[in-house]
């Protein structure tokens, strides 16, 4: 069994399901939006919320930081403008890993780059996320692998071989590895969610914790995945899915969030332990719906039981239909009514 801690954390290749409440941008760039969202996730039952962090300028090209963006989702009349908008700074960090840690989940992060890799590990970050789009970002991998936190790699848009080229140079430095079957579609419709490659990823990374980043609409596709083997689930988060922003589209409000956590509480409730027991609440409905061997007449003693003399019927009585053959060509010791239970005490 693989585990991984970090902060307040442990998280296992057995479960149960580690939820990652993604609140990325969502927040709108308003700090009191993004505190509230922590507390709300916190209340949904995740244990673990999460932030993305950029240096703007020195992820972007000057041409692309320039790019006019003018459009329904936008918060600026450039790409630029748009992302500077929705950026936190160090002050405004703090004060969310704090509200974090007091509504008792870890606070993590994505760093889109090595500037804010060196920003959250100022911060104090005990964990890093890392976004499909660097999966075959190498120094960047192995930058944050030397700092020796577990790090979750998203696997979006990506080939297996791509994926055993992260792994395998993160492994050089750091083997608290949770890779993440992702898909880079947002939304990701269902037929395109290829969740058995779950399986193939824990096949193929043995020693690594498997989980599974959802851009996809609902609750069902991470429980499905957990069943197959991810026992870490990231999921997008908003408060209102018309807000404005590219995300919320395909983000659980809370309501959809805490359904979410308390189905995959439930596979583990539901699975059991895979030996077949009687419950002692079920007894009273075997009895209930089960058969009994009754008298399809009034029989007096001495009389040699045969199929006309019996009849099967609800509720069970002590003498399952099963056992018929000790019955039949059997005599009775004693007069029966009709509909009388026949037990193997009555009967030489």
């Amino acid at each position: 069994m693989k585990t991984i801690t970090f902060g307040r954390s442990q998280i296992s290749s057995e479960g149960p399901c580690y939820v990652i409440a993604e609140i990325g941008h969502n927040h709108q760039g308003n700090l009191d939006i993004a505190l509230e969202m922590i507390e709300v996730a916190a209340r949904c039952g995740v244990q673990a919320v999460k932030f993305q962090k950029r240096d703007n300028k020195s992820l972007f090209t000057k041409e692309f930081y320039n790019k006019p963006y003018d459009n329904e989702n936008s918060y600026g009349s450039t790409y630029g403008e748009h992302r500077e908008f929705l950026e936190f700074g160090l002050e405004e960090y703090k004060i969310l890993k704090k509200a974090a840690e007091e509504n008792g989940v870890e606070f993590m992060a994505t760093a889109f780059d090595f500037k804010s890799v060196d920003f959250l590990e100022d911060l104090g970050i005990t964990s890093y996320k890392v976004a499909s789009g660097d999966l075959t970002n190498i120094p960047l991998l192995t930058y944050i692998a030397k700092l020796k936190k577990p790090m979750f790699i998203s696997t979006g848009a990506a080939t297996l071989e791509e994926i055993r080229m992260a792994y395998e140079a993160v492994l050089k430095y750091n083997d608290q590895i949770c890779l993440l079957h992702c898909v880079a579609g947002y939304p990701t419709e269902y037929e395109h969610l290829n969740l058995k490659f779950i399986e193939t990823l824990k096949k193929e990374f043995p020693e690594a914790i498997i989980g599974y980043s959802g851009h996809d609409n609902g609750i069902l596709a991470a429980v499905i995945a957990y069943m197959l083997g991810a026992t870490v689930v990231e999921k997008h988060f908003t408060l209102n899915r018309a807000w404005k922003g590219t995300d919320h589209k395909f983000s659980l409000e809370p309501e959809g969030l805490r359904k979410q956590v308390r189905d995959l509480r439930r596979v583990d409730l539901a699975l059991g332990d895979g030996k077949k027991i009687i419950y002692d609440f079920e007894w009273e409905a075997r009895k209930k719906m089960g058969k009994g061997i009754y008298s399809s007449k009034k029989l007096p003693a001495g009389k040699v039981l045969t199929w006309d003399d019996v009849v099967f019927k609800t509720p069970a009585n002590g003498t399952p239909p099963y056992l018929i053959e000790k019955i039949l060509g059997k005599t009775l010791k004693v007069d029966l009514e009709e509909e009388s239970p026949i037990s193997l005490d009555l009967l030489e």
